[in-house]
């Protein structure tokens, strides 16, 4: 499996101006890849504007996002502000070749931003496969809760995927939670963020990296604009779980 993971500064509140830069960037991966990752609210940046900044499915962003997706063969996955049913949601879109779309709404909105105010918090999770493997996409404060996230004893999933705009003075948590999600649910984990700073003056360091299922790191981006190109392995990755199968020592709990 390979994935491009697009570390970039974002056009604050410009949907029109991202989506230009983020095209670019895309045509110069200069490898086939099955995956292109995306930071959240790629589009717009993290903004609580939700009013005059989102957009129903299949307008504009989305629809670049299939455009991507048919044009490069791969599937195009990240966030936008969405609106549905007069909610606002912190959508991830994956969205594939074909234009089979699929959507997560994120779970933990920051109260902290006041996400919680402005937007409407998901109720489901979102498990999709490609190319022979399972990913589990989620949005970046999701990153701090375990429970969430928590891979079954059957291994419902190969590879976490997290998109996210966290900033740098948080970015000891961020490199170590993304290690530990990897861990303790023996799976790949893939962050993506974004760098430089938002319309709160708040500075993003990126440290775009993924994980293999024992921790160890495969590729990190800090404090530039740059796309990783990372390979995941299969057979390692089962080889793995039926040499420690430590999920099977796992605890049986269920969310409610």
């Amino acid at each position: 499996m390979r994935i491009a993971l697009i570390q970039s500064d974002l056009y604050w509140e410009d949907i029109r101006a991202n989506l230009f830069q983020f095209e670019e960037k895309i045509w110069k991966i200069e490898k086939q890849v099955d995956l292109i990752v995306l930071p959240e609210m790629f589009s717009t940046g993290f903004s609580m504007n939700a009013a005059n900044l989102a957009e129903p499915m299949n307008l504009t962003t989305h629809k670049w996002m299939k455009q991507m997706a048919n044009q490069t063969n791969s599937v195009v996955c990240g966030s936008f502000i969405a609106k549905e049913k007069n909610q606002f949601f912190n959508r991830l879109l994956w969205v594939q070749p074909d234009g089979n779309s699929k959507t997560y709404d994120k779970k933990h909105l920051f109260a902290s931003a006041n996400e919680h105010l402005i937007y409407t918090s998901g109720t489901s999770q979102l498990m999709v496969e490609w190319r022979g493997w399972t990913f589990r996409p989620m949005i970046c404060y999701d990153l701090r809760f375990p429970v969430w996230s928590r891979n079954k004893k059957d291994y419902s999933y190969d590879c976490l995927v997290y998109v996210a705009n966290w900033p740098k003075k948080r970015a000891t948590a961020w490199n170590t939670l993304l290690k530990a999600r990897a861990i303790e649910n023996a799976s790949y984990c893939i962050g993506v963020n974004r760098v430089g700073h938002d319309g709160h003056h708040l500075y993003h360091s990126g440290d775009t990296s993924a994980y293999d299922f024992n921790g160890n790191q495969l590729a990190l981006s800090h404090d530039k604009q740059e796309t990783l190109l990372v390979q995941l392995d299969k057979e390692l990755l089962q080889q793995y779980r039926k040499e420690f199968p430590v999920l099977g020592d796992a605890d049986n709990f269920e969310m409610r």
